[in-house]
C-alpha cells in the first residue's frame, strides 16, 4: 500500500455515520404487500365474481357459492407468488453485498458494502465492483460500466478519473476516494429501476386474461338481460332468477384455468431446485418450453472453467537460464487474477528477481498485458495474434490450438518503455499451452439437444481456432464453421454471418448482444448462458437468460435462471421443464374452455329467447372440480418433452370447439325433445346435465389418450366418480334420476354424439393424438 494514503481515522468515520454520510440508503421501490393484496383482489375478473357470490348470498342461495372456493384459492396463490416476485427482486441490486477493502487508520480493512462512508478510500483490484461512486487518487485499472451504460468498451481510469458504481474493474488496481454515497450514487437510480417489479410475459396467462377481459364485456349486460327474463318473464322468483342467470355468467370465466397454470409453474420450479436450478423468475420456465436456439459461452460452460497450464515451450535460448524468474517477476508485479492467469499463477512460483516499471494491465479488449523488468526490458503476455505478425507465429501456436488448447505467448524486447496503445516490436520468448478441461457429459447434452431440436451457437471471446477445437472435443456438430469476429467492423456485417457459423470466436460483449438480438430478429427464441460481466449484455437481451452459479455476480443477478451447480450438462433438464409445463397445460386446456364457449353461446340464446339457463351454479362447480380439476391436476405432471410448435390459445380455443358445439346441440335436442313430449321440468334439466357430464368425459378422455395406467385410471374415475357425485347429490344439484324414458334417450345421445366427436375433432382439430 501507498504509504502517503492513511485513509480516515475512528473518529471521521464516526462523524460521517452521525451524519448521515453511510452507503447504506435502500429506497424500497418496489410493491408493498398491501398493494400486492389490493391488485390481487381488487380486478375486474375478482369482481364479476364477486358480484355474482353476493347476489346468490343475498338470496339465500348459498349452496351455489363453492365457487368462491376456486376464485379464493386464485387469489392467494397470486399473492403469494407477487410476494415471492417482490422478495426476489428486492435482492436485485446492481451494488453487490461483497465486502469491500478500505484504507483506516492506515490500515487495509475489510468491510460490508454498506458499511462505506463518505470519503473513504476503497482498494479495488481486477473482478471487483466499485461499491460506491469514487475518485482514483492512485493506480490504474481498465473499467467495464456495461451495467450502467449498456457501454462493452473498457474505459481506462487513472488518478483523477471518476469511478462509477456498479463498474467492473477489468484489469489492474487502484485506491479510490468516495464521493458519493447511498441515494446520491449514480448506480442507485439503476438499482431502484432494476428493483421495479415489472409486468411478467407469460403467453399462457396473458391468453387467460384475453378470454377473462373479452367475456367481462358481454357479462354485465347478458346478465341483467337473463336476470330481467327470468324474473318478469319466468316465475318471477328472486332466488331462481338469480342463481340461473348466475350459472350462465360464471361458465364464462375459466376460474380455474389460472389456477392450473400457477400449481404447473410452481410444481416446475421446485422440480428444478431439486436439481440445482435457481429459478428467479417462475414464467421463465415457460419461456424455456419455446427455446430453439442456446447460445454457450465455451468458458465454464463447455468447459469446466478451471485452468491449468499443461505446457511452456521456450523459444528464446537467450533467456532460458531465468525464465522462471522472469514469469515470476512478472506475476508478482502483475494485479492480473483472471482464470488464465489463476493458471500461470498456480504452475509458477512468485519471483522478486526483476522489479517492474510502466505496469500494463491485461485488457481483454487490446488481448495482451506488459511490463517493463529491470535488465530484461518489455515483457509481453497475450493472445499469440495480437503479440506477433502471423509470419512471425511460430508453427506449434497453430497446432496447440487444433488441439483445442488456450495459447498464450511470452514476447520480450530490449525496450525499456512502452504505451498501452503499441507494444514495441518482440521477440517470441515462449508458448504456455493451457487447457480448460471439457465438462462430463457435454457429448451426450449437445447431441440431445440436437435431436430434440434446439440449435447451438458456441460464443466467446477465444481465439475461433480454439473454441472451434474445444467444439470439436465437446462434439459439437459443424464445429468447423468458425469466424473471428474482431475481423469486422460493423453491426451489420456480424448481423449476417449468424446463420453462416456455428462457433464465434473473438467476440466483444457487444457482438454477443447483437448475435442474440439478430436471432430474435429472425424468429428464434433464444435462451443464452454465461458467467461474465462480458455476457451481462446478451444475457439481458436474450430471451431466457441462464447464469452459472460460480461466475460473476452480476450474471446472477440479472439471469432468469442461475446453475447452482455451474453445471450447464442441466440444460435439457431445465429446457424439457418448461416443455412439460406448456405441453400439458395446452393439452389439457380445452376441458376448462369447453364451458367458456358453451355458457356464452347458450347465454346469448336464452337471452335471445327468454329462456332460463339450463344450469345453476353448484352443477357448474362440480365439474369445475371434477372433470376440470381433479384429472387436469395429475395430467399437468406428466413428463412431456416434445417441442413446443403451436400457439396456446388457438390451440386451445380449437379443441375445445367440437365439445362446445355438441354441448350446445344436445341442450337444445333435449330442450325441444323434453318439451314436446311434455317431460318435467327436473327430468330435461336431469338429462341436459347427464350429457354435459358425457361431453366434458369424453373431453378427458381424449386429454388421456393414448391410454397407460395413470390416464386410464384419470378417464375411468373421472366419468364413474361424477356421475356417481350426480347421483348421492342430486338433491343439492337440483336434478333426479333418469327415468324409465330418459335413460333409453341418454344411451342414444351419447352414441350419436361419441360419433359426432369423433367427426368434429378431424374437421376442427386435426391434432394428432400425444404419444
Amino acid at each position: 500500500m501507498d504509504k502517503k494514503i492513511t485513509g480516515l481515522t475512528s473518529k471521521e468515520v464516526k462523524q460521517r455515520i452521525d451524519q448521515g454520510q453511510q452507503n447504506n440508503y435502500n429506497e424500497d421501490v418496489s410493491k408493498s404487500t398491501k398493494d400486492i393484496v389490493k391488485d390481487n383482489v381488487l380486478t375486474l375478473f375478482n369482481l364479476l365474481n364477486l358480484i355474482i357470490g353476493i347476489c346468490l348470498a343475498l338470496v339465500g342461495a348459498f349452496s351455489n357459492l363453492f365457487f368462491m372456493v376456486i376464485i379464493l384459492m386464485n387469489i392467494t396463490i397470486g399473492i403469494i407468488q407477487e410476494i415471492r416476485a417482490r422478495n426476489l427482486v428486492a435482492k436485485l441490486s446492481i451494488i453487490n453485498e461483497d465486502k469491500s477493502i478500505v484504507i483506516r487508520d492506515g490500515e487495509e480493512v475489510s468491510i460490508p458494502s454498506e458499511n462505506i462512508v463518505m470519503d473513504d478510500v476503497v482498494k479495488l483490484v481486477a473482478g471487483d465492483q466499485v461499491p460506491s461512486d469514487m475518485v482514483v487518487i492512485s493506480g490504474q485499472v481498465e473499467a467495464n460500466e456495461a451495467l450502467l451504460t449498456g457501454e462493452s468498451d473498457l474505459i481506462e481510469k487513472e488518478t483523477d478519473s471518476e469511478l462509477l458504481s456498479g463498474s467492473f474493474i477489468s484489469s489492474g488496481s487502484c485506491y479510490g476516494r468516495v464521493i458519493h454515497v447511498g441515494k446520491d450514487n449514480y448506480a442507485t437510480k439503476i438499482a431502484n429501476e432494476a428493483k421495479i417489479h415489472k409486468p411478467f410475459t407469460s403467453e399462457l396467462v396473458s391468453s387467460i386474461r384475453k378470454v377473462a377481459k373479452f367475456t367481462s364485456f358481454v357479462i354485465v349486460p347478458l346478465g341483467l338481460i337473463l336476470f330481467a327474463e327470468a324474473f318478469f318473464f319466468g316465475d318471477g322468483e328472486l332466488k331462481s332468477s338469480v342463481v340461473a342467470s348466475a350459472a350462465a355468467l360464471l361458465g364464462m370465466l375459466p376460474k380455474g384455468m389460472v389456477l392450473l397454470i400457477m400449481i404447473a409453474l410452481a410444481t416446475a420450479v421446485a422440480k428444478l431446485a431439486k436439481k440445482e436450478v435457481l429459478v428467479q423468475d417462475m414464467y421463465s420456465v415457460e419461456t424455456l418450453a419455446h427455446v430453439d436456439v442456446i447460445c454457450l459461452d465455451k468458458t465454464g460452460t463447455i468447459t469446466e472453467g478451471k485452468m491449468k497450464l499443461q505446457e511452456a515451450n521456450i523459444l528464446n535460448s537467450d533467456y532460458e537460464a531465468d525464465f522462471n524468474e522472469i514469469i515470476g517477476s512478472y506475476l508478482n508485479q502483475s494485479t492480473d487474477n483472471n482464470i488464465t492467469m489463476q493458471a500461470i499463477r498456480n504452475h509458477y512460483p512468485i519471483s522478486t528477481k526483476f522489479a517492474a516499471e510502466d505496469v500494463i494491465s491485461f485488457s481483454s479488449e487490446r488481448k495482451w498485458g506488459a511490463m517493463v523488468l529491470d535488465s530484461i526490458g518489455v515483457v509481453a503476455l497475450g493472445a499469440p495474434e495480437r503479440l506477433f505478425a502471423e509470419s512471425e507465429l511460430p508453427a506449434d501456436i497453430e497446432e496447440a490450438q487444433k488441439e483445442g488448447y488456450r495459447v498464450l505467448m511470452l514476447g520480450v524486447s530490449e525496450e525499456t518503455q512502452i504505451i498501452a496503445s503499441e507494444l514495441p516490436k518482440l521477440k517470441p520468448l515462449a508458448i504456455l499451452k493451457i487447457d480448460d478441461p471439457i465438462r462430463e457429459n457435454t457429448n451426450e447434452t449437445l447431441a440431445y439437444l440436437k435431436e430434440e431440436g434446439v440449435d447451438i451457437k458456441v460464443i466467446s471471446g477465444d481465439n475461433p481456432v480454439t473454441v472451434s477445437n474445444v467444439a470439436r472435443r465437446a462434439g459439437l456438430e459443424n464445429y468447423d464453421k468458425f469466424i473471428d469476429l474482431s475481423e469486422l467492423t460493423s453491426d451489420e456485417e456480424v448481423r449476417s454471418v449468424v446463420n453462416d457459423y456455428r462457433v464465434f470466436g473473438r467476440v466483444s460483449p457487444q457482438q454477443k448482444k447483437i448475435l442474440v438480438e439478430e436471432l430474435k430478429a429472425q424468429g428464434h427464441v433464444v435462451a443464452m448462458t454465461g458467467d461474465g460481466v462480458n455476457d451481462v449484455l446478451a444475457l439481458k437481451e436474450a430471451d431466457c437468460s441462464i447464469a452459472m452459479a460460480e461466475g460473476d455476480n452480476a450474471t446472477r443477478q440479472i439471469a432468469n435462471l442461475v446453475l447452482l451447480n455451474s453445471d450447464f450438462t442441466t440444460l435439457p433438464d431445465v429446457l424439457f421443464e418448461g416443455r412439460r409445463v406448456v405441453n400439458n397445460v395446452t393439452k389439457v386446456s380445452s376441458i376448462f374452455f369447453i364451458k367458456t364457449i358453451y355458457s356464452l353461446f347458450l347465454s346469448i340464446l336464452c337471452a335471445l329467447t327468454a329462456v332460463s339457463f339450463p344450469f345453476i351454479p353448484i352443477q357448474i362447480t362440480l365439474l369445475d372440480l371434477a372433470i376440470e380439476g381433479y384429472p387436469t391436476f395429475f395430467l399437468s405432471f406428466e413428463n412431456d418433452k416434445r417441442k413446443v410448435t403451436t400457439k396456446f390459445l388457438p390451440t386451445a380455443l380449437r379443441r375445445a370447439l367440437p365439445n362446445a358445439i355438441l354441448v350446445i346441440l344436445n341442450v337444445l335436442f333435449i330442450y325441444f325433445y323434453g318439451n314436446a313430449n311434455n317431460w318435467a321440468q327436473i327430468d330435461i334439466t336431469t338429462l341436459m346435465y347427464y350429457m354435459l357430464i358425457a361431453v366434458s368425459a369424453m373431453a378427458v378422455i381424449k386429454a388421456c389418450m393414448p391410454f397407460n395406467l395413470l390416464r386410464s385410471f384419470l378417464a375411468i374415475t373421472t366419468t364413474v366418480g361424477t356421475y356417481v357425485a350426480a347421483m348421492l347429490f342430486k338433491g343439492l344439484l337440483e336434478i333426479s334420476m333418469l327415468t324409465s324414458e330418459s335413460l333409453p334417450i341418454f344411451a342414444v345421445l351419447v352414441v350419436i354424439t361419441l360419433i359426432g366427436k369423433i367427426i368434429l375433432d378431424k374437421l376442427i382439430v386435426k391434432d394428432s393424438v400425444r404419444a
